[in-house]
């Protein structure tokens, strides 16, 4: 009895280490044409947003006060 747990311990760890790989590898899937589609819909849809929000900081943006050369007195 005692040797079968031995075995059973030594036996753990590997079986458990590849029945993790196996788990992870189920997990990665490659991506689908439907997938792809709908990731290239939402970058064209952030970049569309990032120009607006440029645009619009452009517009809103008060113009710069003249720069003095001398340090301002305290």
């Amino acid at each position: 009895m005692p040797e079968s747990l031995y075995a059973l311990a030594l036996l753990a760890c590997p079986l458990g280490m590849g029945a993790m790989m196996w788990m992870m590898m189920r997990g990665s899937r490659k991506p689908s044409e439907a997938d792809s589609v709908a990731e290239q819909a939402e970058l064209t849809a952030l970049r569309a947003r990032i120009v607006r929000l440029e645009a619009e900081r452009i517009e809103t943006r008060r113009p710069e006060e003249p720069v003095d050369s001398a340090p301002a007195a305290h």
